[in-house]
């Protein structure tokens, strides 16, 4: 028992390894406030692009959410990480994880949206329009609000597995949190800091669950 707490629970080392592990907090923090917004603003533009009436766009907009919803997003985040600097692209790696992520998560968000605004009654659209609505107020106004509450449980299981998908920015050495524990077990000899990012990890995404947990119950009662 005392081998065991001396090799994952030592708080010794987690005193020593701590402001490695607060810096990369605050990276995964950070990225995560810029991966979630922008991956979905993408998905909305994805969603709302799906709904023209143009079969090239629609198709387009199929090809893209096709191929980034199959695409790995380990394999993409190598591909925009070590490929566009043969092409003279350098975005450093904070700039390649945002762009990955981007791709990879505006594609379900993307999906998400979709099923959301489908979800909505057509003659709530046409009710819209005849009251002298515009198309782009109709769906800002009266359409978007509605699909955003149907699918808000989906919407949050898909940001969790975002925030859970930063970790794999470490394989770009970006300093997040699962890198600086990896590199805190490196320094140390122990297993601790990896602890410690584990729980850490927890405390931050339990509260998400707790209100995805919350909604699906929600819908379960209204159904």
């Amino acid at each position: 028992m005392e081998a065991l707490i001396r090799g994952f629970f030592n708080f010794d080392i987690l005193a020593q390894a701590w402001p490695i592990l607060l810096a990369g907090f605050w990276m995964t923090l950070l990225l995560t406030l810029a991966v979630v917004p922008l991956g979905f603003a993408g998905g909305l533009a994805v969603a709302l692009a799906s709904t023209t009436k143009s079969f090239f766009v629609r198709a387009a907009v199929v090809g893209y959410v096709d191929l980034f919803r199959a695409f790995p997003a380990l394999v993409l985040l190598m591909l925009v990480a070590y490929g566009l600097p043969f092409l003279d692209i350098r975005l450093g790696a904070f700039g390649s994880v945002a762009l990955a992520f981007f791709l990879n998560t505006s594609s379900y968000y993307g999906e998400i949206l979709r099923a959301g605004i489908e979800s909505v009654p057509r003659g709530q659209l046409e009710a819209a329009r005849s009251t002298g609505l515009s198309t782009l107020q109709t769906m800002a106004w009266v359409v978007l609000p509605q699909a955003v509450r149907n699918v808000v449980p989906d919407l949050i299981s898909n940001t969790l597995e975002v925030i859970k998908l930063t970790s794999i920015a470490s394989v770009v050495a970006l300093p997040e949190l699962l890198h600086a524990a990896r590199e805190a077990q490196a320094l140390t000899y122990n297993a601790t800091p990896i602890i410690a990012a584990g729980i850490i990890y927890l405390v931050c995404l339990w509260p998400l669950v707790r209100l995805l947990s919350r909604f699906e119950h929600r819908q379960i009662a209204l159904h």
